[in-house]
């Protein structure tokens, strides 16, 4: 239901509206020197780091040639387009080091590879 949480546009948004946040609540400091603005700030920037953090998995806990290894494995597919699709659905789930250790055989790797598909599949609106 909520599969825009995946997406990089909104993580973009939040980045965005994170941006404007702490640039108001500076001009604000900057106008008045009140205390409060730099607490507001201090919040934001932390509220941030929380809420991003887990979004950057995918792009900080890969390397380009640990991914590229990845994908030579998904060629031989006749379907690029799910392929590619499950692949960043691993991307954005396990840090490489953690995929390396995950048991593939393990009922909630199935369980995690079956949802991927399903949701890949899924020509919903959502």
């Amino acid at each position: 239901m909520f599969d825009f949480l995946d997406s990089d546009w909104f993580n973009i948004g939040l980045e965005i509206v994170f941006v404007i946040l702490i640039s108001y609540d500076i001009k604000k400091y900057i106008e008045t020197k009140k205390r409060e603005y730099i607490t507001n700030i201090v919040l934001t920037v932390a509220f941030a780091i929380w809420t991003l953090y887990p979004y950057y998995n995918s792009y900080v806990g890969w390397d380009g040639t640990q991914k590229e290894k990845m994908l030579s494995t998904c060629v031989d597919s006749n379907d690029s387009k799910l392929c590619k699709c499950m692949d960043d659905k691993i991307f954005k789930e396990y840090v490489y080091d953690e995929y390396i250790q995950v048991d593939h055989n393990s009922s909630e790797y199935r369980e995690f590879l079956d949802e991927a598909k399903e949701d890949c599949l899924d020509d919903g609106w959502f």
